[in-house]
């Protein structure tokens, strides 16, 4: 039998054996369930997009435009909504289906609230309050208060940048916190199902069978090509319905290219950070003998996952262009949690992702023949864990 053949042979068996399990289709579909539930819970909950909905009526329609502006002078969101009358304005703030009524003032800016007047939409207000009155005053000494306004907002200050900045939507921020959160599952569900799988083989003595036929290497490459391969239908599964979900109730405002984009780098990282860890995870898992020690043998190298991971979700939400993880993310063992949420949020140079891809491509050569060597010289080996350094010297 030829290395390929024997390769495939175990990578067949794996597939097949693992996509008929009921843990996988149960799997698979309460992940399908979550993603597209979650996506409809979330454009449920944001609603129309806005901030607040503020009501008025024929009355205090010449302020309802101004709010808007007001608001958006302090980065918020006001939508308005004309009512028939001041009471159907009322009990719509009662039943909660406006948060403000505008209404007639003493010379000012007066609203109807439930109870309390929420404080972004309080500062909104008082903005436009002021403007109100700065109107006024600018009727009284006989200027034109739409000449003044129109000035105000002409007035910005000219901005000389540098660098040219890139700007993200709140689509591309949840995009790419999605995007870390499958690679992350992948890595942390499917590497582990290597390092477990081969612990199996070991205690249950059939490696001792497979091994007087093909070699350790293929062995090891075979589990992980099948399994990656069981991983990889996954994620197609999920990333794409997760994404038409979303564009098609328009959860995600971005371009259907933009998204067809960040699913492709999902399942390039996916296939490199899973076949980089679960060549480690193979080596890892065949030190031992027991499935309960399977976690502390491949914890060492999960660290990097979990760690990836967590910077990535706590860093980049709020500071999506840090150096930091910038640097990081073209580090190999942070690469693949890290990398493809930068890439799904945007503004990542072309170069960067290409050295990245090309860093840890460099780097799989040398995991694999050091996990080879780790593997042919513990695999055999039962009873107590196989000191690593011990694996390493064996002839």
């Amino acid at each position: 039998m030829s290395p390929l053949s024997a390769v495939g042979l175990v990578a067949s068996r794996e597939i097949s054996t693992r996509v008929r399990t009921k843990v996988f289709r149960v799997t698979t579909t309460l992940l399908l369930v979550l993603i597209v539930a979650g996506i409809l819970l979330t454009k449920l909950i944001s609603g129309n997009g806005s901030d607040a909905t503020v009501g008025y009526t024929a009355e205090t329609a010449a302020i309802a435009a101004p709010l808007q502006v007001s608001a958006r002078t302090i980065g918020e969101d006001v939508a308005t909504t004309q009512v028939a009358s001041e009471a159907e304005g009322e009990a719509k703030v009662k039943d909660g289906s406006l948060d403000a009524l505008l209404v007639r003032g003493a010379g000012g800016v007066s609203v109807v609230v439930k109870k309390d007047l929420d404080s972004k939409l309080g500062n909104a207000l008082n903005v436009l309050a002021g403007q109100v009155a700065l109107n006024q005053q600018i009727g009284q000494l006989g200027g034109d208060p739409a000449k003044v306004s129109a000035a105000l907002a002409a007035a910005k200050v000219e901005v000389r940048p540098q660098e040219e900045p890139y700007s993200y939507n709140g689509s591309q921020l949840v995009l790419g916190f999605v995007a870390g959160l499958l690679i992350y599952m992948s890595l942390m569900l499917n590497g582990q199902s290597v390092a477990q799988g081969v612990v199996e083989e070991k205690t249950s003595r059939v490696v001792e069978l497979l091994l007087s036929t093909i070699k350790p290497w293929q062995l090891m490459a075979g589990k992980v090509l099948g399994i990656g391969t069981v991983g990889l239908i996954q994620m197609v599964l999920i990333g794409g319905v997760g994404i038409g979900a979303a564009l098609a109730t328009g959860a995600l405002t971005i371009s259907v290219s933009a998204a067809i984009g960040a699913l492709v780098w999902l399942i390039v990282w996916y296939l490199l950070g899973f076949f980089m860890y679960s060549i480690v995870f193979a080596a890892l898992g065949a030190l031992v003998s027991r499935q309960e020690d399977v976690g502390g043998a491949v914890m060492p190298a999960l660290m990097f996952v979990i760690l990836g991971y967590v910077i990535g979700v706590s860093v980049l939400p709020a500071d999506p262009g840090n150096s930091f993880v910038e640097v990081l993310s073209l580090i190999p063992v942070f690469s693949p949690t890290l990398m493809p949420i930068r890439l799904a949020m945007g503004g990542v140079p072309a170069w960067e992702a290409v050295l990245a891809v090309l860093l840890v491509l460099a780097m799989i050569p040398g995991l694999i023949w050091l996990a080879a060597r780790i593997y042919r010289n513990a695999v055999m080996r039962t009873g107590a864990k196989v000191k690593l350094r011990d694996a390493l010297r064996a002839a």
